[in-house]
């Protein structure tokens, strides 16, 4: 009930008193501040501009926090910006206005382009769990591939230009369709696939996928445990972990499989049209297509993972940049 609620909230962003405080007050500041403007044009830095900076930040805040907690799209918000300060620079040049001009086109080229670049070009990211271990790990930062799958602007959605479908391998990230909050997976299979696993290995249309044993390593796998009482505690246990070169088509990547973890009878499913399966390269720790996210469909692609530039693990930590690189 807990999570159901959580995936309504976020659903209902444009309803979140937060988002509708945050646009009334941007709102509000901008007519005070057109209207300011065109009377008092030649009085320099006044008291009510300073003081409509602060609550315009206030407001911004409201509208950031709002979009975060809700895991808003950004690119939407970009958008809207870019749009209200290009019309705000017309009106400013038509009423002959240097000052409406001049700095509503200040604000319109840097969201322009921040809007392109995020919205076409890449994306930043940082994976929020482990289910992609060993290679990629918790608190690293990617460069997400916003155009490798077609052009779009809404995060869910077909693309409309330059389309093209994921391939076998690729590390997609995509947004499931039980909750709007981007995950990395593993393309594992295309529409009309059969998937089967047996004793963890993986079967695609009957055909075992080749791979190779890297080494076996000590891990601690995190835990939660609820109590009757309701309380959700979490623990931390010694384990071991298998780690194997996996070779699907022309990708090879690294994958884990931990012993005594999610041990299972053989497990098969068909893919359905216009859908894919996707999995965690940690193959016992990763919620994927093999347990709540199910089929993925094609309009829930939202890139292609292909660069690491920073890992930052924790508030406290330092960023590294010793893996940046290219993702396998």
């Amino acid at each position: 009930m807990h999570f159901l609620t959580i995936s309504i909230q976020r659903n209902n962003m444009l309803t979140d008193p937060l988002f509708i405080i945050g646009c009334i007050g941007m709102a509000l500041c901008l007519f005070i501040w057109i209207k300011f403007s065109l009377e008092n044009e030649n009085i320099e830095e006044p008291f009510l501009i300073r003081y409509l900076s602060t609550l315009s930040f206030i407001s911004g805040a409201a509208l950031l926090l709002s979009i975060f907690y809700n895991a808003g799209d950004l690119g939407i918000v970009l958008l809207a910006g870019s749009l209200i300060a290009f019309i705000v620079m017309i009106v400013g040049h038509y009423l002959n206005n240097s000052e409406i001009a001049n700095t509503s086109r200040g604000y319109f080229i840097p969201l322009f382009i921040i809007f392109v670049l995020r919205t076409f070009l890449y994306e930043p990211y940082q994976i929020p769990s482990g289910s992609m271990e060993p290679q990629l790990q918790k608190g690293d930062f990617l460069l997400v591939n916003k155009y490798s799958y077609g052009l779009k602007i809404n995060r869910i959605s077909m693309p409309k230009y330059l389309r093209n479908d994921p391939e076998y391998g690729d590390p997609v990230v995509i947004i499931p369709p039980h909750n709007p909050v981007p995950y990395i997976k593993r393309l594992i299979g295309k529409p009309g696939d059969t998937i089967r696993i047996i004793n963890k290995k993986l079967y695609i249309n009957g055909e075992a996928l080749e791979r190779n044993f890297v080494e076996t390593e000590q891990i601690i796998l995190k835990k939660r445990y609820k109590y009757p009482s309701g309380d959700i505690i979490a623990k931390e246990t010694n384990a071991i972990g298998d780690i194997y070169y996996e070779k699907h088509n022309d990708s090879e990547y690294l994958i884990r499989n931990t012993r005594g973890e999610n041990d299972q009878y053989p497990q098969e499913w068909t893919v359905p049209s216009g859908h894919y399966f996707v999995m965690g390269d940690n193959r016992d720790n990763s919620n994927d297509s093999t347990k709540d996210v199910g089929f993925v469909p094609r309009e829930n692609f939202f890139g292609k993972a292909e660069y690491i530039w920073m890992t930052w693990e924790c508030w406290t930590c330092l960023p590294s940049f010793k893996k940046a690189g290219k993702i396998n």
